[in-house]
C-alpha cells in the first residue's frame, strides 16, 4: 500500500516498475513507453512530475531514451551463476572461467584490454605480500558476451613473472584456460584460488562500461591466485558484475566424523 505522503513521482516510478517488473502488457523489454504527455495525463500530473519519475527508473537501468526513439523498456540481460568451482580446468574446446560462467562459447567473447606497468600501491602489496613500489603489470578488461559488456577487471601480475613474455603482450588476449593457463605457461603452477566479495553501488565508470543504471548495485571480487611455493602471482581487484543478474554457488561439504 502506498503511503499517504509518498511523493508523485514515487508513486508513479513504483507502479511502472511493478509493471515492467510483471512483463505487463505495453511494458515488456523493448515496449516503447506512453509519451511524457499521455502519462502525465493518465495520471494526473505535470510533466516534470513524470520526468522524475522515468529518472528513476533510468538510473535503475529499467528503461532508456534514445533521440526520435522515445523512451523503451530495456532489455533485461540473463541471469548467470557463478559456480564454486569455476577456476578448475575442463577438456574440449577453448574456454575460461568467464566463457564457463556465462555459458558461451569462444566466438562468442571478446575483451577490450589495456595493459600498464604500475608499482605495486600498499592495499595491492599487502595483497600480493610484497613490498609496496614493486613492479606489476596491471591489466585491465572488459569482457563481453555476445557483444553485451558483463564483467570488468583489473588483473595485475608480478612484472618479474611476465617481463619479455607473450604473457605481457594483450595481442595474446584472450588466452585459452585464462589467467591460470597463462601462469603455467611460464612454469608457475598455481594450487589455489582465494576470493572475497563485497557489494555496492557502481562509479561512473563501472556504469559507462557495463551498461547499467547509475542505481544498479554491482558484486566487487578481489581473487588471488597462488602458487605451489605459497606466493601470490596474481591478484584480481577488483571483479565487477553487476549484482542483479548475479548468483554466486558455493557448496561446503561437511565431514560428519570431524
Amino acid at each position: 500500500m502506498a503511503r499517504t505522503d509518498e511523493p508523485g513521482y514515487v508513486r508513479i516510478a513504483r507502479e511502472l516498475r511493478e509493471r515492467i517488473t510483471a512483463g505487463a502488457d505495453g511494458h515488456r523489454p523493448g515496449d516503447r513507453l506512453p509519451t511524457l504527455h499521455e502519462l502525465a495525463a493518465a495520471y494526473g500530473v505535470s510533466e516534470v512530475t513524470v520526468r522524475q519519475a522515468l529518472g528513476i527508473l533510468r538510473a535503475e537501468g529499467l528503461i532508456e531514451t534514445r533521440a526520435r526513439a522515445g523512451t523503451r523498456v530495456r532489455e533485461r540481460p540473463p541471469v548467470h551463476r557463478l559456480q564454486a568451482d569455476r577456476y578448475r580446468r575442463t577438456a574440449g574446446a577453448p574456454a575460461t572461467p568467464y566463457t564457463r560462467d556465462q555459458g558461451i562459447g569462444w566466438s562468442e567473447y571478446r575483451l577490450d584490454k589495456r595493459f600498464e606497468r604500475v608499482e605495486a600501491s600498499a592495499e595491492l602489496a599487502e595483497l600480493f605480500e610484497v613490498e609496496p613500489g614493486t613492479l606489476l603489470l596491471a591489466r585491465h578488461f572488459v569482457f563481453y558476451s555476445n557483444d553485451q559488456p558483463t564483467q570488468m577487471s583489473t588483473s595485475y601480475v608480478r612484472w618479474s613473472d611476465v617481463a619479455g613474455t607473450p604473457v605481457a603482450d594483450p595481442i595474446n588476449e584472450p588466452w585459452p584456460g585464462g589467467t591460470r593457463a597463462q601462469l603455467e605457461s611460464l612454469g608457475i603452477h598455481v594450487v589455489q584460488v582465494k576470493e572475497s566479495l563485497t557489494g555496492g553501488m557502481p562509479t561512473p565508470a563501472e556504469v559507462e562500461a557495463l551498461r547499467i543504471g547509475e542505481s544498479v548495485p554491482v558484486m566487487r571480487f578481489t581473487r588471488r591466485h597462488i602458487a605451489e611455493d605459497g606466493r601470490v602471482v596474481e591478484v584480481a581487484h577488483p571483479i565487477v558484475r553487476r549484482a542483479d543478474t548475479t548468483v554466486v554457488d558455493y557448496v561446503v561439504n561437511l565431514d560428519d566424523q570431524a
